[in-house]
């Protein structure tokens, strides 16, 4: 099968209160680096769409399932690490003293609530379970940067899972075999939104 795996567009900076997850919707900016991701993915064959839970990675698909009248199906699993901290601020956004930059180079594992192991099985499944369910078609895979990297990472078997950068909409194309085989065609791919990442 071919998986098109794609990070979201870029959403709003929103704060909640403690305990409650941020769930950010797409910027203006983003809405248009969604339409014109769905523009090229339209003819890519694509027969199925996957979305993580949430927002952003949903409202991004949403130009591609209108226009190809496909029912999207919302995956567990394909989650952002930060999925349950409260604010979200995307990382243009964000000073080199920014709380999150800080916490992060004093930890980089922090990024993923203290528990990477945990973060790479629960996105490792998820593959596996769009794999399995879906042999032989094209699928679309709206999820997030650090859900991208953890799966190349298993897919190239490399120990650093912040080693390669996912801009906004950029895409990993990968061919995927129910017998685990996973083949990287293409990384980051971003000529379609590039004049829309400044």
């Amino acid at each position: 099968m071919e998986l098109f795996i794609l990070r979201h567009a870029r959403p709003e900076a929103e704060s909640r209160p403690d305990g409650e997850g941020a769930n950010p919707p797409l910027s203006d900016i983003g809405r248009r680096q969604a339409q014109v991701t769905a523009d090229l993915l339209a003819g890519e064959g694509i027969e199925h769409v996957v979305t993580s839970t949430m927002r952003r990675a949903i409202e991004t698909a949403d130009p591609l399932v209108r226009r190809l009248g496909l029912e999207p199906e919302p995956v567990v699993g394909l989650e952002e690490s930060d999925r349950h901290r409260s604010e979200y601020v995307p990382a243009e956004e964000m000073g080199k003293d920014h709380a999150i930059v800080r916490e992060f180079l004093e930890d980089r594992e922090s990024v993923f609530g203290g528990d990477y192991p945990a973060f790479r099985l629960r996105v490792s499944d998820a593959f596996d379970g769009i794999v399995e369910r879906n042999r032989g078609r094209t699928v679309a895979v709206y999820c997030h940067g650090m859900v991208m990297g953890v799966f190349l990472q298993t897919i190239l078997g490399h120990d650093d899972p912040f080693r390669i950068y996912h801009d906004y909409c950029g895409i990993l194309r990968v061919t995927a075999s129910s017998n685990g085989i996973r083949t990287v065609r293409c990384v980051n791919e971003t000529a379609h939104v590039r004049h829309l990442l400044g």
